[in-house]
């Protein structure tokens, strides 16, 4: 085994500038505006996945802010993304999430036709437009594309520079995972009464974890807290990269809740380390052994029972949360087979507002594994389609759950939007464990002012 396995690299240092970050820049429409028209334009945003899109004239569309982003499977495999709107009298072209043209997209207002590739294919009367006819001269117009790791990315920026050197380190680190392959089995998506800022300010610490998650309070010693995840800021890597992403890599605990007062390990761990052929008895009255054993345990035997990405990844993966928020809107852990996928999009003209994703991917192998075991999402994938992506459940807030762990942050996420509207609130008092949040801020301020991350070379 190489050493590059065995140890997890570490990001350039950053420095920041002290950014009070008042309430404003969540609640007041300009601020709003400039953010749009500074930043959103400006970026790499995820926008689909591949897997939805298998075959030629299959199309997906989603929204970000005022925009409608509709992609399309070309005739090459290749994918483009265009502006879901007619080049005609602005008539979106589309108003479902995803489908598949047989030939052509229509308007459904004047019946203009456009192919799969941007091409106006057909307009009724074209002999009557004074500047002849617009079939050859008008095509939908196109946003920059890229697919990487299985997601369809977009770019408003006509002059942007490559995803590649957008995601910087997070092209190498995802690279191994193969997680172009893995499945989507479960999705909720909700609107939320906060600004999209605060869903990712939330992922970019781990401070709030003990309070919000497992319930500690001013008599609690933080430093003895290990639940499934290690959150103590002194035994987290914070990592800031210089493109303006952030990862956090967090050990495994196994601690509270893992564990009864005899030490008898609990389900479900006890079961994940049988999988493993680890034997919960032999580690009773000491999880901290866990975290090794199990390490041990998936390096020796996952490729062999198909988890086919164990040898390219490190031993932490294996165990650890590597958390990432990518800028500007989207916030990942990535374990050794799930992919926690959490992304906010901003409302159209409210700034108090913004679409939440709570989705889950797994690997093929734990998919099959959980079918074998009995577990409901494994069995519900190997019985679809095998590129049948779990369809997105719309939910309202206020009636519906989003996910029992997820619940807690979001409760958060609401009362903090009534609080920044109070004058009494006049910045943030940051610890350093939460400098990743002030650093995101300044960077939203930076693409404002025009002065974007320079391209790695």
């Amino acid at each position: 085994m190489s050493e590059q396995l065995k140890l997890v690299d570490r990001w350039p240092e950053q420095t920041t500038r002290g950014h009070s970050i008042p309430g404003s820049r969540y609640t007041a429409k300009e601020f709003m505006t400039q953010e749009w028209e500074g930043m959103w334009t400006k970026v790499w945003l995820l926008l689909g996945r591949e897997a939805e899109l298998p075959n030629p004239g299959d199309w997906q569309m989603e929204e970000v802010g005022v925009e409608e982003v509709l992609m399309v499977r070309q005739k090459e495999g290749d994918v483009k993304a265009f502006y879901n709107v007619c080049q005609h009298r602005g008539n979106p072209l589309v108003s479902e999430s995803k489908g598949t043209i047989l030939r052509r997209f229509v308007c459904k207002y004047h019946s203009w036709a456009f192919l799969p590739d941007g091409t106006l294919n057909f307009a009724p009367d074209k002999e009557d437009f004074p500047e002849g006819n617009p079939c050859g001269k008008v095509r939908l117009q196109e946003l920059r594309c890229e697919t990487f790791a299985g997601f369809i990315w977009v770019n408003m920026d006509p002059e942007c520079q490559s995803l590649k050197s957008y995601l910087g380190p997070i092209w190498d680190d995802w690279h191994a995972r193969d997680i172009q392959s893995w499945q989507r089995t479960m999705a909720n998506t909700m609107w939320l009464p906060c600004n999209w800022k605060i869903v990712l300010d939330n992922f970019n610490e781990s401070y709030h974890v003990p309070t919000v998650h497992q319930g500690a309070t001013p008599d609690t010693d933080r430093k003895a807290i290990r639940g499934h995840i290690d959150t103590y800021f002194k035994e987290t890597q914070f990592d800031l990269s210089d493109e303006g992403h952030n990862r956090m890599v967090m050990k495994g605990g196994f601690g509270v809740g893992s564990t009864d007062e005899a030490g008898n390990i609990l389900e479900p761990l006890a079961s994940q380390l049988r999988h493993w052929d680890i034997d919960p008895e032999d580690l009773k009255g000491r999880p901290e052994g866990i975290r090794e054993a199990l390490q041990a345990a998936k390096r020796k035997l996952g490729v062999e029972r198909g988890y086919t990405h164990y040898d390219k990844i490190p031993d932490a993966q294996f165990t650890d949360a590597f958390h990432y928020t990518l800028f500007p809107n989207f916030a990942v852990s990535v374990w050794s087979d799930g992919f926690h996928f959490l992304r906010a999009r901003p409302h159209r003209d409210d700034p108090e507002q913004c679409l939440f994703d709570n989705w889950w991917y797994a690997s093929p192998a734990s998919i099959e594994a959980g079918a074998a075991a009995g577990g409901r999402a494994g069995r519900a994938m190997i019985a679809s389609d095998a590129n049948q992506e779990a369809p997105v459940n719309m939910l309202t807030y206020g009636e519906d759950s989003i996910g029992a762990a997820i619940e807690e942050d979001v409760a958060v996420f609401v009362t903090q939007q009534r609080g920044f509207r109070s004058r009494g609130f006049k910045g943030v008092y940051l610890s350093n464990q939460e400098k990743r949040i002030r650093r995101y801020h300044e960077m939203i301020d930076d693409y404002i002012a025009g002065d974007l991350p320079k391209p790695a070379p």
